[in-house]
């Protein structure tokens, strides 16, 4: 935060910090200073326009979705409902959810199509198919029906529960073979179980994906140990396509 510091007016400075007691403790330790800012200013675009913010801008050779809205269980099973019916490969995903009120959520997907950023038409139509999703006018399960068979299970599948020791928050690490429509059965079997993911890690490395979703559990509570573990392998078997 020093950098922040020296910039900042002491009127924002006071405000950021107080916004950032809203997330878990390592937010404020662990989490840029510049990404910190740009959240408080997506909150405060959320507040003055009072409806979800979505964007997407050019990045590189990629686009880069922004997001920002109330969080809620079902949130990522749309949002990544809508990405896989374009047909768009992700490439990193930055999530970071409070967990005390207004329970915002903060994300930022690199995308592309075909191995290039998304033309501006598309991410037109991507944006309005997410919030059209939101407000339950896009049915993306219908829609995926028709690219994928989404009663088929993923291939190698793995499911682990734990309280991280640096975060202190319920965890859920999930592994698979990347397949298309991957991770919208993992966020759509996480909505099944009603969790609400305040935090993720993804990692993409040599045909397999490998999720850490750091998790609150119904009505935003903690999630005891004994919980943990078959909330994992019931996600398990929705994933391997034993119950969906």
């Amino acid at each position: 935060m020093k950098g922040v510091q020296s910039t900042l007016k002491p009127s924002t400075l006071e405000l950021l910090k107080r916004f950032n007691r809203s997330f878990p403790e390592f937010y404020d330790q662990f989490v840029s200073s510049d990404i910190q800012l740009q959240n408080l200013q997506l909150a405060y675009r959320l507040y003055k326009e009072r409806r979800a913010v979505i964007e997407i801008k050019p990045e590189g050779t990629k686009s880069a979705l922004h997001f920002a809205y109330r969080n809620q269980s079902f949130l990522l099973s749309d949002i990544f409902g809508v990405l896989a019916a374009y047909g768009l490969t992700i490439h990193s995903l930055s999530l970071y959810g409070q967990i005390k009120p207004p329970m915002l959520v903060f994300i930022k997907l690199v995308v592309s199509r075909g191995s290039q950023a998304l033309a501006d038409k598309t991410s037109e139509n991507v944006c309005r198919a997410v919030r059209e999703a939101l407000a339950g006018h896009f049915e993306v399960e219908e829609m995926l029906a028709v690219e994928f068979n989404l009663d088929a299970g993923l291939e190698q599948v793995e499911t682990e529960f734990y309280v991280d020791p640096v975060f202190h928050l319920p965890a859920l690490l999930i592994e698979a073979d990347n397949q298309p429509g991957l991770f919208y059965k993992v966020m759509y079997a996480t909505w099944q179980e009603d969790l609400l993911v305040v935090n993720a890690n993804l990692l993409v490395w040599r045909g397999r994906t490998r999720l850490i979703l750091y998790l609150l559990g119904p009505n935003e509570s903690l999630i005891p140990e004994y919980l943990g573990q078959r909330i994992a392998e019931g996600i398990k078997q929705r994933l391997l396509g034993e119950r969906y």
